[in-house]
């Protein structure tokens, strides 16, 4: 039995369908968060967040709630394997953006959302799982869940992430790539680096032989830190062989021990105790560049839309930016004079969100030469040289979102 139609369908309530949710309630447009989980996805260590998506997040009154959960920090510092500093990458800053960065858990985030969505009334349906569209007019798309069940809203939008179910309703053969590494990630106490009060954290420390070796502080008071490093895989897994690889935790212990002693001492003692409940996998996949995020009523963003490499550390503040600036867009369009053709008004949001995903597909670039760029001068030729011009972020950090929206939706 399908239900009335809404104003906007959200499919997936994790932390975009959160932020998006709340983003749409902050213009006055009703929405329905639809998780196939029993609860919204929680799973997973600390996430980077950057002035650009605090700003969002302040706009939404969410970072009150999340500032003084994480660790505040400004700079990512780059060591050579004899320790020595050869870059750094500001990733924010009080006095120049207006935040410093912060690291949060995902689940501490997660939790805040999911307590400001309940508080603002927002319904949020579990175990609902996205199956097919059904149907599409010039006003409205119903589609059916996995349990039989269909539902009907003006917008349907996809935020279920890079494996998104409702990406294959605009390409239905697009697979994610995988790219043949995943990060093996451990959290153990700061107090066990044994390291200087003054030493630069967080910091990759680069290997020619090893790779890079991550340390960087999470907890608001930075008495744990995140540790962990890339590790090539000749083949993919399906997820029930991601959990099986995850549950064998000696070999993970066993890669994240592998090469120690060419690191400075900071890493042999970053490893030398691993408790088995911070250790998690982190697959890295990538979807190609897409023609458009939106075919009719129908819209993916996020991860569904764009999977970013995490190199720059920008995955989920570019989501944030996405979901931020679709609420504008939407809420633009329905501020204009509605006409008499329903053809017309579906014409209207159709150019607005094309606006929307090519203004969002040029940022979206731009990261990804950022990474670029960054990739590059983590090899072992520039690390050795160690004379690197510093990183232009201010076309990333200083951004008018509200301008944005205005010159996309007009």
């Amino acid at each position: 039995m399908s239900s009335p139609a809404t104003g906007v369908a959200i499919i997936g309530a994790g932390l975009s369908g959160l932020t998006l949710a709340l983003a749409l309630h902050r213009q006055n447009i009703p929405c329905v968060l639809y998780e196939s989980r029993e609860a919204s996805l929680d799973i997973g260590g600390a996430i980077m967040l950057s002035p650009n998506a605090l700003k969002i997040l302040d706009a939404l009154g969410v970072y009150k709630n999340i500032s003084p959960l994480g660790h505040n920090f400004e700079k990512l510092y780059f060591h050579s394997d004899d320790d020595k500093p050869v870059d750094d990458f500001v990733f924010g800053s009080q006095e120049k953006h207006g935040y410093k960065a912060l690291r949060i858990y995902r689940f501490e985030l997660i939790n805040v959302l999911v307590s400001m969505v309940r508080e603002a009334g927002i319904p949020v349906e579990y175990q609902k799982k996205f199956d097919h569209i059904v149907s599409e007019s010039s006003t409205s798309v119903t589609w059916a869940f996995a349990d039989g069940s269909t539902a009907s809203a003006k917008l349907l939008v996809g935020a279920d992430g890079i494996h998104s179910r409702v990406r294959k309703h605009l390409y239905p053969d697009l697979t994610p790539k995988f790219t043949n590494m995943i990060g093996v990630t451990a959290a153990v106490p700061r107090a066990q680096l044994q390291a200087d009060p003054n030493y630069p954290l967080p910091v990759t420390i680069m290997s020619p032989k090893h790779g890079a070796f991550v340390i960087a502080p999470q907890r608001a008071d930075g008495s744990e830190v995140f540790i962990g490093k890339p590790k090539l895989l000749q083949h993919e897994h399906d997820r029930a062989g991601w959990d099986e690889l995850l549950n064998n935790k000696a070999w993970c212990i066993d890669f994240l021990r592998e090469g120690s002693a060419d690191f400075p001492p900071i890493v042999a003692n970053a490893v030398s105790n691993i408790p088995l409940k911070g250790i998690n996998l982190w697959p890295f996949y990538l979807v190609p560049k897409l023609d458009t995020w939106a075919k009719g009523r129908v819209v993916i963003l996020g991860d569904a839309a764009h999977a970013i490499p995490p190199t720059a550390g920008q995955g989920v503040n570019q989501a944030f930016e996405d979901v931020y600036t679709f609420a504008g867009i939407v809420a633009k369009v329905q501020q204009q004079k509605p006409s008499d053709d329903e053809k017309e008004d579906a014409a209207r949001i159709g150019k607005a969100l094309k606006n929307w995903q090519q203004g969002r597909q040029a940022r979206v670039d731009r990261v990804l030469g950022l990474n670029d760029r960054v990739n590059k001068r983590r090899l072992p030729d520039a690390v050795k040289a160690g004379v690197f011009e510093p990183f232009d972020l201010d076309w990333l950090y200083d951004v008018d979102f509200d301008k944005m929206i205005a010159e996309w939706a007009a």
